[in-house]
Parts: structure tokens; sequence; C-alpha cells
């Protein structure tokens, strides 16, 4: 997949303007160690994998499969499962064996009187998206569509937007989107709010007059079009969570769309296999009477009081209106499974939007790097700084601004990291093209000799096995022209 150089700025700016119980026993981890090099700038990374992770349902995350479950007559039915996602982000794919006369099939989400389904209607050769609202159904968009059984068929909710795909090879490996809407959707139904989504399930069917020869049956929580924003899963001190081999880390997995599109995962990348990525964690975030994927933020173990704090950004239900930090604790083992937390605000010294938390206790004191945004509109603006509390308060608690780089304006990925027994705090610029690094005093020092691909790619440094590892990601999108921005990136992983 070739490489847009997409300007996260300029396309942003276009858009703006259209308007664990026992978790310490649970989980592994590595030696922080000082390191050999004296400083970041003794560090030269290079490239040493990239791939691009893509599931329309993630693979541990399934939840139902005609395979397993009792055989049904698909054929002029609509079947409903009885099976749903605890979010609106979740996929149902379908084989379609045959179509003979005006057949077609028809699958997404389905209730008593509700449902929100895509269609493929080989007589009319369209494909369409419907929402139906107490037994009226109102079809919201169409596009021309021929499809030639064998083929697989898709559709996929990303909150309230609905994708509809088909892979015309009937294998799995060639999903394409045919079309899509989430404005129509959501001026019908909300299906964040967990009264609606709870009256309905995935469904599948048959539909038409001809007859309509459905294979198995797929569905579960949507997977990714790709990942951005990598963070380790750390301890409170730092170190790095490594598990069997394994470092685990959070994700955003991009949508089928723009960024409300897109949720939070934790993932684990095998450190003798790097191409052996794998999702075993999802995470949503209640508030305000809705669920969201909120997404790019951090998972701290805090190993004093045994409790995960979870940070992420409101990226869930942004509208240009502002973005801010959320935060969570929880005993839970979010490392694995689904789950859905609730959350507050995050108090910051700051007036203004603030996204990517990188938190860390420096003797005694939380240190807390983020992003501030004076404006979304009509373009951004974003910059990194450094918030710091009291020596022994909690994280939450009594954090003043240590100091902000307001040089720059296009700044974000703020992590951070010791290197050779000092701490540095990194961020990306994506006006200049290269990673700056700071002191504890957001004093800049110089800047780190990596690659530099498309998009904002974050500095996420971690030493493992003695070695030093970034992964970060780039601006590759998938199906732009159908989906528009937002279904970004690669994962690329540099080694120094």
């Amino acid at each position: 997949m070739s490489e847009y150089g997409i300007d996260r700025r300029d396309v942003l700016r276009g858009l703006s303007l259209l308007g664990v119980t026992g978790a310490a026993g649970l989980l592994g981890t590595t030696g922080a160690g000082a390191s050999t090099e004296a400083t970041p700038f003794d560090l030269h990374f290079s490239v040493i994998e990239q791939f691009r992770p893509f599931d329309l349902i993630a693979p541990r995350f399934v939840q139902y499969d005609s395979a397993v479950a009792p055989r049904q007559d698909a054929r002029g039915t609509l079947i409903t499962t009885g099976v749903r996602p605890r979010a609106p982000f979740g996929t149902v794919t379908v084989e379609v064996r045959r179509l003979d006369g005006d057949a077609g099939v028809v699958a997404g989400f389905a209730g008593d009187d509700a449902a929100v389904l895509g269609a493929y209607d080989a007589g009319t050769g369209t494909v369409s998206i419907e929402v139906t609202q107490g037994g009226t159904t109102s079809v919201v968009k169409t596009a021309p569509a021929t499809l030639r059984a064998p083929f697989g068929f898709a559709v996929v909710v990303n909150e309230n937007a609905v994708t509809v795909l088909a892979d015309p090879t009937g294998t799995g490996a060639g999903w394409q989107p045919l079309l899509t809407e989430r404005d129509q959707v959501r001026a019908r139904v909300d299906l964040r709010d967990p009264a609606v989504l709870g009256k309905l399930s995935y469904a599948y069917g048959g539909r038409g007059g001809g007859s309509a020869r459905l294979g198995r049956v797929r569905a579960g929580y949507f997977g990714q079009a790709g990942v951005r924003d990598p963070h380790v899963v750390q301890h409170a001190d730092g170190r790095p969570f490594v598990k069997n081999g394994k470092l685990y880390l959070t994700m955003t997995n991009a949508g089928l769309g723009f960024f409300q599109q897109a949720h939070w995962a934790v993932w684990t990348l095998d450190l003798a296999d790097p191409t052996k990525l794998e999702q075993v964690a999802t995470l949503f975030f209640a508030r305000d009477g809705v669920v969201l994927g909120d997404h790019a933020g951090q998972l701290v173990y805090d190993d004093e009081r045994r409790r995960f704090i979870v940070l992420m950004s409101s990226w869930g239900d942004f509208a240009f209106n502002g973005v801010h930090i959320r935060h969570a604790t929880t005993r839970a083992d979010v490392l694995s499974g689904v789950h859905v937390l609730p959350t507050a605000r995050l108090p910051l010294p700051t007036s203004v939007s603030s996204w990517d938390p990188a938190l860390t206790k420096i003797n005694g004191s939380w240190h807390l790097a983020f992003v501030e945004s004076p404006a979304q509109q009509p373009s951004f603006v974003f910059h990194p700084a450094l918030a710091a509390g009291p020596r022994g308060a909690d994280y939450t608690d009594g954090l003043e601004l240590v100091g902000a780089d307001l040089s720059v304006d296009q700044t974000e990925g703020t992590i951070i990291q010791r290197i050779g027994g000092q701490w540095y705090v990194l961020a990306s610029d994506g006006d200049a093209r290269q990673y700056p690094v700071y002191d504890l005093r957001m004093r800049k020092l110089g800047t780190l000799d990596a690659p530099y691909g498309t998009n904002i790619p974050h500095p996420m440094l971690v030493r493992v096995n003695g070695s030093w590892w970034m992964p970060t990601f780039n601006g590759t999108q998938y199906a732009e022209p159908v989906l528009g921005y937002g279904g970004h990136g690669d994962f690329i992983l540099m080694r120094a």
C-alpha cells in the first residue's frame, strides 16, 4: 500500500472548515536498568518492520460463528442472533455462496422493531444502508454494485457510522468498502446509547424473491483498518510490562472513517518475532450517557496502590469543539477482555484543549506530559507541555505546569522516558519532520536520529532485552476515496 504523504494539519484544517485483581502476580515485568548510552542522541534508529494490521473482526473477539452455532435457514429471512457487543463497534461477515434471480443479502444489527442494516440487492445492482425505528424503515444511502457469488459481504458499525464492504475473492483477504454513512444514521438512532444498542443484536439473512444460499457467518467486535498512537504499558516508575516474551502496549485502532470511528485496544508485541502483533483487550469508555471509543492514551500500573491508571483523549465524540484528557482507575485486568470504563475529566493546569497523556512517577512526584491545543479551527495548533505534582500526592492532585514549547504548533505524541539514567520528554514535530527531545524543564536539547515518515509518528522509545526499540506508525490511509480521512496507519518498528 503506497504512502499518501498526508499532513494532518492540512487535512484537519479542511475538515474543520467543512464543518486486576491480583495484578501484581498476573503481570510480568522487566527491570528498567540504566542503559549504557549517555543520552538519547547516542541512539541511531532504523526501520526493521513495517506492516498493516487489518481485521474486520478482531481475532480474539469473535462473538458469533454459524459454524458452531445451531444451523438456521437464512433464505429470505432475517436472523437475529441475540448476541451483541457492549459498545457500538461490531462487524458481521457473511459468505455468500449463491444468489439466484433477484435475491439479496443483508447484515448488521436488528431487534424487534428496530434495525441498522446493510444490504445488497442483485436484482437492482445496488448496495444500501437502512435504519428501522418503530417499524418504519428509511433507506439512508445507496450505491451501485455488481457482486458475483461466491463473495464475502460485511457490515461494520463504528460508533454511528455504518459501512458496507465486499470481498469479491470470497477469501476474506480482499475487503473493500462500497458505501458508508454516519450523519443520516445518527439523525435516526444513536447506537452509542446503551438503551438503544441493548435492544439490537447481530443479524443477517437473505432477501428478495430469489434464493440466497449463505455459508459461514461470523460476528464480533470490530478490529482495525490500521493502528496508531502506540504507548507502552508501564509501571508507575516507567518500567515496561513484558510477560512471556511479549511487550504490552496500547494503540488506537483506526476505524472506517474519522476519529469518532476509532477505538482503543491493548496489544502484545512478540519480542522474538515483531511481526506477531496481537490484540488482547478492547477498551471503551462511558461518559455523558453514551459509550465511546476514546483513544490516544496510556495505561500505567501503580504497584503501590495495586491499580491501573487509565488515561485517554476525548476523540470519541470529537466535533471540532475541543479535546481533553480523561482518566479512570481500576483493579480489573484491563490487559485482556472487553471493558467499558466510566471516566472523568482529568484536572490539568491548562485552559485549552489537551491530548496524548504520558504519566510517570519520578522521585515520588507524578509527571504528566501532554499536548496543549489552543485552537482546532480554522486550523489545528498544538504543542507539547509538562506538568508535575507535589511529592507524595496522587496523580490527580496539585498538578502544576512545568513548561511548554510554544515555538512549535504541530507537535504531539508526548512520551516520558529515562535514557542513560536521565529523564526526558519526547515529542513529534510535524512541521520540522523530526522528534524533539526536552529535559524535565521542557528545555529543548536536540532531536532523535530516527526516520520520520508521513503523518505525525510518535517517538515511543522503550528498552527491552538490552536494545532500544521505537514502535510507531505512519499516515497510510485505507480506502480514503470512500471512507475519507482517518483510516491510517501502518505499524512501524524501529530499533537503535
